[in-house]
């Protein structure tokens, strides 16, 4: 089977320091793939840039920072010969709290880094995919747009947005050789809880804070996204692609499409305590 490096020699991938984007650029840069890896401490990628060194190069990125995110694209665009051919989209955070409770400019930081900003590269990127016709774009959504996850509106309203503009550019670029990939992962065990802004804790978040943990604690390791996303990048077609635990990424999503929505509700209230 050919190497992803045959089809993709340069990839971007946000958020490569740890979790999933650790995971993403170990895979493409098995896969011989050379990786632009971003994180808003540059020096937390430097175990990836000792071990592959001339493959792999570190970016500062903050997406909090839209106008630094940019210029930090676009210079590492122009160290790759001009435009990547893959592009992973996959920073961003947690926010766990009472939508109601939690102050208004939290939820508006949330979602300006990784909607707005990253609406932004995924502009720039897309474009130069669209001037070369050929490239891949990956949002790197999560389950939540479907299931959303019970405080924490932020980023289910992130997650959703993503999977919309996915779906957008998929009407965009038909006809084309541009791939657009929603990857909608489920529970990986990650250190994305730990780095969670937890905004109050209360007697009435706390047992869907405690059932997150537990899910979290017995899910699969980051290298089966991984293995996913492997698997549809060689497809070479455009799509939505879930990926986590049978249950949650083939079971719950084929139980609801049969099930009303009320339901659903219903069972994401029951799991979450």
């Amino acid at each position: 089977m050919r190497r992803l490096a045959e089809r993709h020699r340069t990839a971007f991938v946000t958020g490569a320091s740890a979790g999933l984007g650790l995971a993403f650029a170990e895979m493409l840069l098995g896969e011989g793939v050379l990786v632009w890896g971003t994180a808003r401490d540059p020096a937390r990628l430097a175990p990836l840039s000792a071990a592959h060194p001339g493959r792999f190069f570190p970016v500062a990125l903050d997406l909090a920072d839209p106008a630094g995110a940019l210029a930090a694209h676009a210079a590492a665009a122009a160290a790759a010969g001009g435009a990547f051919d893959l592009v992973v989209q996959n920073a961003g955070y947690g926010v766990f709290g009472e939508f109601a409770a939690v102050p208004e400019g939290v939820w508006r930081t949330q979602v300006g880094a990784m909607l707005g900003t990253v609406l932004a590269l995924s502009q720039a990127s897309f474009r130069a995919m669209q001037e070369r016709d050929r490239g891949c774009l990956v949002h790197v959504s999560s389950l939540a747009a479907e299931f959303p996850i019970p405080y924490m509106a932020g980023y289910n309203v992130v997650k959703a947005g993503l999977s919309a503009l996915s779906e957008s550019l998929m009407f965009e670029s038909r006809g084309g050789a541009v791939r657009v990939i929603d990857f909608r992962p489920g529970d990986f065990r990650t250190e994305f809880n730990r780095a969670m802004q937890k905004e109050a804790l209360s007697a009435r978040t706390l047992p869907a804070w405690n059932a997150l943990e537990q899910s979290m604690a017995g899910a699969p390791l980051p290298a089966r996204a991984a293995a996913d996303l492997r698997s549809a990048l060689r497809r070479d077609r455009s799509g939505v692609v879930r990926s986590g635990s049978v249950f949650q990424a083939r079971l719950a999503p084929a139980l609801a499409r049969l099930a009303p929505q009320s339901w659903i509700r219903g069972a994401i209230a029951r799991y979450f305590a």
